[in-house]
């Protein structure tokens, strides 16, 4: 492994992918900080993380263009790419019966599509002693209603890490999945009423929401010296709810 670590962090600009992009700056990373679209918001990350440790870089993830210059942008900057963490997500909920079908495919373009883009890119750049870590939701095993589309894109996302873990044998690279469960971010929080808030939240037997900080120091292990024998695993960081 080289001295200098970088990282790159899709949706780093908010919730549990901003809480990654401080912790990884805090482990020594450099980061780069990937945002769709609020510049404002992948400023402050970069602000938080420290000016000579991050840079924003803005790009669809479902866009191979664009992907390939962030990495390209991160290569640049710091010189090469050794964690590739894809925090970046949409969740839109309603019964499967009425879902629009417009929304089913915007969703599955960013869950599914963005991260094989981003997958694709990383194993392309990553080097030797690297770790690619996606996202899944423990909604996959909870079932929750309203949240088909939303699960059906996250389980197709642990398949596709699973299978990423034995296609790069022989290069020292682990691909891992993280699992949140409810986890108190504006994704999580907005149309919800505080009842439900508060039923999820006594869910599992630590009897509380998860933070995007709880979140973030699972990556840190799996990113780290510390993770590297955890590999085609997906890591289910929801306080005990299933």
């Amino acid at each position: 492994m080289t001295s200098q670590r970088v990282a790159i962090v899709t949706g780093g600009s908010r919730g549990i992918g901003r809480a990654i992009v401080k912790r990884l700056a805090a482990d020594g990373f450099k980061v780069v900080v990937n945002y769709a679209g609020n510049q404002r918001e992948a400023a402050a990350a970069v602000e938080e993380a420290g000016a000579d440790n991050a840079i924003a870089v803005q790009a669809d993830i479902a866009d191979e263009t664009a992907v390939k210059a962030l990495f390209e942008a991160a290569i640049e900057r710091f010189g090469g790419v050794d964690v590739v963490i894809n925090a970046a997500g949409r969740m839109d909920l309603a019964p499967l019966a009425d879902f629009d079908l417009a929304t089913l495919d915007e969703q599955v373009r960013v869950n599914l599509r963005g991260t094989f883009v981003i997958s694709q890119n990383a194993l392309r750049h990553l080097r030797d002693g690297g770790a690619l870590i996606n996202f899944s939701s423990s909604v996959v095993g909870l079932a929750f209603p309203t949240y088909s589309v939303y699960a059906a894109t996250k389980g197709a996302v642990e398949a596709m890490t699973l299978v990423l873990a034995r296609e790069v044998r022989g290069r020292d690279i682990t691909v891992n999945a993280v699992a949140p469960g409810p986890t108190a971010t504006s994704l999580f929080l907005d149309g919800k009423d505080q009842e439900t808030i508060d039923r999820l939240a006594q869910q599992p037997p630590l009897q509380r929401l998860g933070q995007p900080e709880d979140i973030a120091n699972v990556v840190s292990f799996l990113a780290g010296p510390d993770g590297r024998w955890v590999n085609g695993q997906v890591l289910r960081a929801n306080g005990g709810v299933i």
